[in-house]
């Protein structure tokens, strides 16, 4: 075999049409040797002999897509140092395009003894190992364009490829949970009819099923684990995973930009899937343990602010590398759209405090690639000070924690919480205006993968995760639900009434408020876990999304809410209300005003009773104070949103002086919602009669 010096970056194994060039990163290596991988089970030691600043690297003339290959790497093994090098173990390659198998657990990819952890082992790990992948870059992409939707016209679906598309009965069998089921017309119609611009995926990164779940019989269903950063998961492609994964995802994004909508990825950047000392020996720990993760000052041990094991070196000059390379590969080479990062707060800990000057987010300011795509931080982790809402970076949305447990808390009824509703509707000013932020760095969600779907928080006071092993303490407690006077299944049609008026208030309420909406897959016609809150290891149909038969009053429901949002963007503005007319408007209406049930304006007193559960919201549809994107004004109908979290049924009185004649377009007491324009006329100084926990939308024609 003719192996030539190659080239020290790209970082990786580079196709190039003749050959591969193959460059690995490794301080602590004393030696490093590339594996080629054959399929009768030998292996080819190829010695990295070439390097610069500590990249090892080889040309290797021959060498084309689907070869399988890992590293070995000769050096120090002292846990007492930070070093667990074992040439025993074979390592897969941390910048791999591809992966091809699973992990076989046992004590071989382990680099230590069961029993005995601190005592080297030296069993081959090989016919144990997935094993990384040589893979075609080239890819007819044809006129494919980013539909880079603005974010007041974003509409977010959070899913999971697997738990989406499983159960779709108008897929053919060979195509569910394969990332090929969401480029399927019937996938795609469902997201376009329900207004969906943006579909958010949970970990497509190829991860790792954990040893301890794989024992109990589980899997890590969710994919929060991952190994490579750069490899689309192999197990949801439909035919091959010696590079066929990284075309079937392109030919995905494809078809799903074609229907206009974007394509985010919610990434790890936080952990890997090698866990703490006592985790298995798959890549980052073997090749050079301490500039890969975080350690403690005893360094045998890792600094966890993730809870899963271990955390990356943030200022590790080659994680941040890493990071960056793999954002700008997923952009580029991938046509993603964007990213929500997963435990974004770890990603500021660049000493031990969060600092939201790091150098991670200094990178991304300035990359002209990753600084132009959708940026979405999940903005807490597990570490002291780790809750970190409203503190990211300009370039930054977040998902917005506050928001989600405002609402819970309005519609369930705890007292003192309007003055705090106000702000989550309006887009959250306390958190993101003063650092220039607008109302779009709001990502406003009641529900996610992370906890009860929204029938469920409808369903159930208590979390109910038996099927997870761990004698339910997993997972959340305190919900913020409220199972409507009984607890799961019932036949009571008072309890069931209740349960659709609370969901459709829910969607409502999402919908309504300025910032950018999250829907979680399958909560628009809801779907049930059973009241599991933590069904991360459920890769069953307890967490798959199980599709309606024939009409859904929910799913119709919700259809209706996000088109209305579209069709009016006096419900998605750019700005935060300024609480006063707007210049140059001839309008002397407030551009929002606030209302107690009887129709006065509200005063700090109203605000603060405790016991206060209503109120109405006049939106002005001519006082919208940002241009359109040529510099033309903008207006809207005017609406009136009452809103009654109350027990008990209310009066509410239409405002006067803010629109003579008003038209009822949703309310959802009513089974249907109240599509647009069926809805009955109201006019100035009315009363309305609210069903307890019930909201009503008025619109005024502009």
């Amino acid at each position: 075999m003719q192996v030539w010096p190659g080239q020290a970056y790209p970082l990786g194994a580079t196709y190039d049409g003749a050959g591969t060039n193959f460059a690995v990163f490794s301080e602590t290596a004393d030696r490093m040797e590339l594996c080629l991988l054959h399929d009768d089970g030998s292996e080819t030691a190829v010695e990295l002999r070439e390097s610069d600043a500590f990249v090892r690297h080889a040309y290797l003339p021959g060498v084309m897509p689907g070869q399988r290959y890992g590293f070995r790497v000769h050096g120090p093994y002292e846990p007492e140092q930070g070093h667990r090098c074992n040439s025993a173990k074979l390592l897969l390659d941390p910048y791999a395009r591809a992966v091809s198998g699973r992990v076989d657990w046992g004590e071989e990819v382990y680099g230590y003894r069961f029993g005995a952890p601190d005592k080297r082992n030296d069993l081959d790990s090989a016919p144990h190992m997935m094993t990384s992948v040589v893979v075609n870059p080239y890819f007819d992409w044809g006129d494919d364009r980013p539909p880079r939707t603005p974010y007041n016209e974003t509409v977010l679906y959070e899913a999971h490829v697997k738990g989406l598309t499983m159960l779709h009965p108008d897929l053919p069998d060979e195509l569910r949970g394969s990332y090929a089921a969401l480029a399927h017309p019937a996938i795609i119609e469902h997201l376009t009819q329900l207004g969906v611009t943006a579909l958010e995926l949970m970990p497509v990164h190829q991860f790792v099923n954990d040893h301890r779940l794989v024992d109990m019989g589980l899997n890590n269903y969710w994919g929060y684990n991952t190994i490579g950063f750069f490899a689309p998961h192999n197990a949801y492609a439909s035919w091959g995973d010696r590079g066929e994964q990284v075309l079937e995802f392109k030919q995905a994004v494809k078809a799903l930009h074609e229907a206009d909508i974007e394509v985010i990825l919610d990434v790890v950047y936080n952990h890997t899937a090698e866990g703490n000392h006592l985790g298995p020996t798959l890549s980052f720990k073997g090749l050079d343990n301490a500039s890969y993760y975080r350690l403690m000052d005893d360094p045998r041990y890792y600094m966890d602010t993730t809870g899963t094991g271990n955390s990356l070196l943030m200022r590790s000059p080659h994680v941040l590398q890493m990071i960056m390379d793999s954002l700008r590969h997923w952009v580029t080479d991938m046509h993603v759209d964007g990213f929500r990062f997963d435990l974004a707060a770890t990603l500021a800990r660049q000493f031990h405090e969060v600092d939201r000057l790091s150098s991670f987010f200094d990178l991304v300011q300035q990359d002209p690639v990753v600084s132009q795509v959708k940026l979405i931080a999940e903005p807490w982790d597990v570490g002291e000070g780790g809750y970190q809402v409203g503190n990211f970076p300009p370039l930054w949305t977040e998902w917005n924690g506050m928001y989600r447990d405002t609402v819970r808390d309005l519609w369930r009824g705890e007292p003192r919480t309007l003055a705090e509703f106000a702000s989550r509707l309006t887009g959250s000013s306390d958190l993101y205006q003063d650092d220039g932020r607008r109302p779009l760095a709001s990502i406003n969600f009641t529900t996610c993968h992370d906890g009860f779907t929204l029938h469920d928080l409808v369903s159930y006071n208590d979390k109910h995760n038996e099927a997870n092993g761990e004698d339910n303490q997993d997972g959340e407690s305190h919900n913020r639900s409220w199972n409507c006077g009984a607890e799961g299944r019932t036949d009571d049609p008072q309890i069931l009434e209740l349960r659709e008026r609370q969901m459709r208030n829910f969607i409502a309420t999402l919908m309504l408020s300025q910032g950018v909406p999250m829907l979680s897959h399958g909560d628009e016609f809801a779907r049930t876990q059973g009241g599991n809150n933590n069904a991360y290891c459920q890769d069953n149909d307890i967490a798959w999304v199980r599709w309606p038969e024939g009409e859904n009053a929910q799913l119709e429901f919700t259809r209706a809410m996000a088109w209305l949002r579209r069709d009016h963007p006096v419900f998605r503005r750019r700005r935060f209300f300024h609480g006063r007319p707007v210049e140059g408007t001839h309008d002397e209406l407030s551009d929002i005003a606030w209302f107690t049930p009887e129709g006065d304006e509200m005063t700090q007193e109203d605000w603060d009773a405790s016991h206060a559960r209503a109120l109405t919201v006049f939106l002005n549809g001519n006082a919208i104070s940002e241009p359109g994107p040529r510099g033309e004004r903008i207006t809207d109908d005017s609406f009136l949103m009452m809103f009654n979290a109350s027990a008990h049924p209310l009066e509410f009185v239409i405002p006067v002086n803010h629109g003579r004649q008003w038209q009822v377009v949703v309310d959802t007491a009513q089974a249907e919602g109240v599509p647009p324009d069926t809805g009955m006329k109201a006019g100035a100084g009315e009363r309305l009669t609210l069903t307890d926990r019930s909201l009503i939308v008025l619109r005024r024609p502009a």
